[in-house]
């Protein structure tokens, strides 16, 4: 028991005690020593991961049995996700690749970048995490992307896609100011995130900063779904070339050391290179045309070759680009053979293969994502301008329903935001109807092309805002917090939000109608609340809200899912006090129901306002602005995210930490009535 970690014990307790028992002294005790037992027994004989606590453990064993390390940070990867579900096939991809990187970068000096950060799995394993790996993504546990707040060795907080070349661009440029002419700075970007627009951008201005910047490609043509667009087939060409390019780089190694190429001759060398090449195979090479050293492809499952050619590049002044071929779900045979469902397969059996997913027969409500794919299917089958585009998350968000029967009218674009929606933008003013799905917090990285492209033209483009509110394991750069302060300012818009699936589908009829203009439908992740949502479609007047209990105490006004947590609150505080509670759901942020709000603004001194999103600028801001600017003179309470970032864990967890689940608003009702002289309340237990 070397290794015994308390704190590690402690947190396999927690993970096992028995709710039903957690009063119980002695039944706490019996199942802390069962965690003990567990994790004894789960602490499997690894030759080399058990002992590798940091890059320099790494660097002590032996070159020819990195092999091996990679076979156990593979296995160890595997079995873990199995238990504590997460991404896996990418992670598998590049084990080969990180190994290489942390025995030939000296880390944390030397920095890295993984992008997307979702593959650093294996990353945060060697890096002094091991012990702890199997809390990723839980709640007060390892976040699930790389977080300079948590290591020393993550140099980079990347959540969202694309961004590795431009920031590590800025700290190569940054160290050469400051004259850290040893530093190495490494971005590793692949799993499809060289098809989104910053990627190219921070591309060009490398060519054009002085740095010492190396790109590692890693090269699996897959995001989560199968990357689309030419670039892909670009990458695929440039893999028939491995002699030439192999030639290249020894005759480019061996006049490096003879001090017979320097910089200037390298980039002059590289420009007639290129001609050459492209005279005698009609290929050109993109990087080298932007004066980046091109080197690869390279086998990105062969450690041995993938350390002896980092060790040479990195001699290499200037940036350069290492081209690596890999394969998702590498070594897992599942997972190579379907990368999609692997990409994050939930828990699984490792020996079987077989995934532990929830029976489809089960009478259980629908995922709000399978309810946008049927019914954007059932509409476009009725409406032929209807077309739907997704910046690469088909299977995420269900397009690909639609995309099976009416494959020619359903575009991924790419990890590309901002395009998706400008391309929307082009469609709806040739006539067609485009339905741009979008997760909330990628939603962000898009917001001018809404303004600029589609707002300010009244263009109809019906905005799907996937994943709104709070989404669980991927934590801060996922959480949907900020769309509905940051879309309410924007001139022309209409937004929505349902808070069950019937209202999804009424709210997407309503979307296609004639001179909508722009339309945003924001929904979470997860499942409803009704198993049967399969109703015949019907409009929804534009902004018009419903009360969906009367009452004369106080008022709770909300938009979207958070109907749910509010009416079991409601339902709570009545049956413990005599007290008498009006819901209404507002139903639109934009335009607001006027009428229903002068009606509450007559009817009642006390109002709560609850929303999935950020408080300032918000759901609630917008009810606060209405009542100030009537003159209506109530008390009213906000409840929804504060000023700071919330963390990752379950929904269930962060909804009850941030006082939004059923319980918390009960409180929060209760301390809003302690305020009016004229409520005379018990004691309340919550």
């Amino acid at each position: 028991m070397s290794n015994f970690n308390e704190n590690v014990l402690y947190k396999k307790y927690i993970q096992h005690k028995d709710k039903q028992h957690k009063k119980n002294n002695d039944h706490k005790f019996i199942l802390f020593l069962q965690a003990i037992s567990t994790y004894i027994m789960d602490k499997k004989n690894y030759q080399y991961i058990n002992h590798i606590n940091s890059p320099i453990d790494l660097k002590g064993i032996n070159r020819d049995e990195l092999p091996a390390v990679c076979d156990e940070l593979r296995q160890f990867i595997i079995d873990e996700v199995s238990k504590n579900p997460g991404h896996l096939g990418s992670n598998l991809g590049v084990v080969e690749l990180t190994v290489a990187l942390h025995y030939v970068f000296s880390t944390p000096y030397d920095r890295i970048v993984w992008d997307v950060g979702h593959q650093a799995y294996g990353h945060k394993i060697l890096t002094g995490r091991r012990d702890r790996f199997y809390t990723n993504r839980q709640f007060k546990g390892l976040c699930g992307f790389p977080s300079p707040k948590e290591s020393e060795y993550d140099a980079f907080g990347t959540g969202h896609s694309s961004t590795s070349i431009s920031a590590a661009l800025g700290m190569s440029v940054a160290s050469l100011l400051k004259d850290e002419r040893n530093r190495q700075v490494v971005a590793v970007i692949g799993d499809g995130a060289m098809t989104g627009g910053l990627a190219f951008e921070g591309l060009n201005n490398t060519s054009m900063d002085r740095n010492n910047l190396l790109i590692v490609l890693n090269d699996n043509q897959m995001a989560i779904d199968p990357v689309q667009g030419g670039f892909t087939q670009y990458l695929v060409d440039i893999t028939t070339s491995r002699t030439y390019n192999k030639i290249r780089f020894n005759a480019y190694r061996i006049l490096k050391k003879l001090n017979i190429l320097n910089d200037d001759k390298k980039n002059r060398i590289i420009r007639i290179n290129n001609s050459v090449k492209a005279t005698l195979t009609s290929q050109h090479n993109i990087f080298e045309g932007l004066n980046i050293r091109y080197f690869g492809p390279v086998d990105g499952h062969d450690v041995d070759g993938l350390v002896r050619i980092m060790s040479e590049i990195k001699k290499f002044d200037g940036p350069k680009v290492l081209h690596v071929i890999t394969k998702k779900g590498k070594g897992y045979e599942p997972a190579e053979k379907s990368a999609t469902v692997w990409h994050a397969p939930g828990k699984f059996n490792v020996e079987t293969g077989e995934r532990k997913v929830a029976d489809p027969n089960a009478a259980t409500p629908p995922l709000f994502q399978e309810v946008f794919g049927e019914t954007l299917l059932e509409l476009a089958q009725k409406n032929k301008k209807i077309v739907a585009i997704t910046p690469a998350m088909p299977s995420g968000c269900s397009m690909t329903i639609m995309q099976k029967e009416l494959p020619s009218r359903v575009f991924d674009v790419g990890i590309a935001e901002g395009h998706a929606v400008t391309f929307s933008a082009g469609m709806a003013k040739e006539g067609m109807i485009p339905f741009c799905n979008i997760y909330s917090s990628f939603m962000q990285r898009a917001y001018d092309n809404l303004i600029h492209d589609v707002a300010l033209q009244e263009l109809n483009v019906v905005m799907c805002l996937d994943r709104a509110g709070i989404v669980g394991a991927d934590g801060a750069t996922h959480h949907g917090l900020f769309d509905l302060a940051y879309m309410r300012c924007i001139p022309h818009l209409t937004i929505a939000a349902p808070r069950n699936e019937i209202e999804l589908r009424n709210l997407m009829f309503t979307a296609q109608q004639p001179n909508m203009g722009p339309f945003v439908i924001r929904y979470p992740r997860g499942k409803g609340t009704l198993i049967d949502w399969r109703h015949p479609m019907e409009a929804v007047a534009i902004g018009k809200g419903e009360c969906l209990k009367a009452g004369k105490d106080l008022a709770i006004l909300t938009i979207g899912t958070m109907a749910i947590n509010a009416a079991k609150a409601i339902q709570k505080v009545e049956n413990e006090q005599n007290i008498s509670i009006a819901h209404y759901d507002l139903r639109f942020l934009k335009p607001l129901d006027e009428a229903l709000l002068h009606e509450i603004g007559k009817n009642f001194k006390q109002v709560i306002t609850i929303e999935d999103g950020v408080i300032n600028g918000g759901f609630g801001s917008a009810v606060l602005e209405f009542m100030s600017d009537n003159n209506y003179n109530i008390h009213l309470k906000r409840l929804g995210i504060n000023d700071t970032f919330v963390e990752h864990g379950t929904p269930e967890e962060l909804y009850t930490m941030l006082g939004l689940d059923a319980d918390g608003i009960a409180k929060s009702i209760v301390e809003c009535l302690k305020d009016s002289k004229s409520m005379k309340l018990e004691k309340f237990n919550v």
